[in-house]
């Protein structure tokens, strides 16, 4: 455990934590919405640190980030809950436990963590996935520190609800994102994560202005957030605000945790998929095979650049500066 950041005391005499929008103010013995950021005495303590749940070497594709580094593996590493409660989280396990309740943690220092990615050969760096990272800001800061002094490059996996002040400390010491959008609707992100969709969209104008890499997660849902007009509006959003080359992964949901919808259609997907491509460049469909949006092609002449088959990934058409190599135009967010 940490004495956590960003929190303050009310004139009232209640402890608020100021990390992401919701702005909890747990009484004494209380954590947050999160689960992990708790009143302890009258002290915001962030429980979490150094506890791991989950430690692996993944395919940097796995985040998923096509444009990062692709091909490459990446350190992996997460803890316990979430600052969002999704009714069809796919990570619940981990996402709605708490530390006192969790009995397979393992104790990693940040210097632990950022030694193993080190060690490893071939290893960019280290990524913050599978739980929420950003209710373990105090490790996940550390490490990033430690990580970017010592030459790694570091990812973080998250759903965006974080306030912008802890978001622009880390910036310096984060080179890469994806950003979970569940929808384009307040409704949706108020009944079925607990959370408002305006916060999102403000991380990703953040990381936008900061010229940060960044990739956007899309799960589809059948019957909640699969209306083509609506999503046209969520890719016209991304093209206009963020940019036309914006990396966008549509994603197939299956029934978990308390949703019980069925798997979502493939042929929902690949008409989504559709009219995204009239938006923007590069379009990817996730949980599912389909001869569409796997592979990165050029989008100017159409030349595959990237063939993917699972994780397998295979660098064709682009040459080291990331110009395609048929018609030497400059494919842009591809970091190699």
């Amino acid at each position: 455990m940490k004495t956590a950041e960003f929190y303050r005391i009310r004139e009232d005499g209640k402890l608020q934590c100021l990390l992401c929008p919701h702005l909890c103010t747990p009484a004494r013995g209380k954590a947050g919405k999160c689960g992990v950021r708790r009143n302890v005495n009258g002290e915001l303590i962030a429980e979490t640190y150094e506890k791991v749940s989950s430690l692996h070497y993944d395919p940097i594709e796995k985040k998923p980030l096509y444009h990062f580094y692709p091909g490459s593996i990446i350190l992996s590493i997460g803890s316990v809950g979430c600052n969002l409660d999704c009714s069809f989280c796919q990570n619940c396990d981990i996402s709605r436990a708490d530390v006192p309740g969790y009995p397979w943690f393992k104790d990693y220092s940040v210097e632990d963590v950022v030694s193993m990615a080190l060690d490893q050969p071939g290893n960019i760096g280290i990524s913050f996935t599978y739980n929420e990272p950003t209710i373990s800001y105090e490790y996940m800061m550390e490490i990033s520190q430690l990580a970017s002094s010592a030459g790694l490059k570091t990812a973080m996996v998250s759903n965006g609800y974080i306030n912008p002040d802890p978001l622009i400390r880390l910036l310096p010491f984060m080179d890469a994102f994806n950003i979970d959008l569940k929808a384009f609707r307040d409704e949706f992100y108020r009944k079925y994560t607990g959370a408002r969709l305006a916060p999102v969209m403000e991380t990703l104008r953040i990381l936008k202005e900061a010229g940060k890499h960044f990739e956007i997660t899309n799960l589809v849902i059948p019957g909640l957030n699969d209306d083509p007009v609506i999503f046209g509006e969520m890719a016209d959003w991304i093209a206009g605000e963020l940019g036309e080359y914006s990396v966008l992964h549509i994603s197939r949901y299956f029934p978990h945790h308390r949703m019980n919808q069925p798997a979502t259609p493939v042929s929902t997907l690949e008409e989504l998929y559709g009219i995204a491509k009239e938006r923007l460049h590069h379009v990817y469909l996730g949980n599912v095979t389909s001869r569409d949006g796997r592979n990165t092609y050029c989008p100017q002449c159409g030349e595959l650049l990237i063939s993917r088959n699972g994780y397998q990934t295979s660098i064709r058409g682009l040459a080291p500066d990331a110009h395609c190599k048929n018609c030497n135009t400059p494919i842009q967010n591809l970091v190699l």
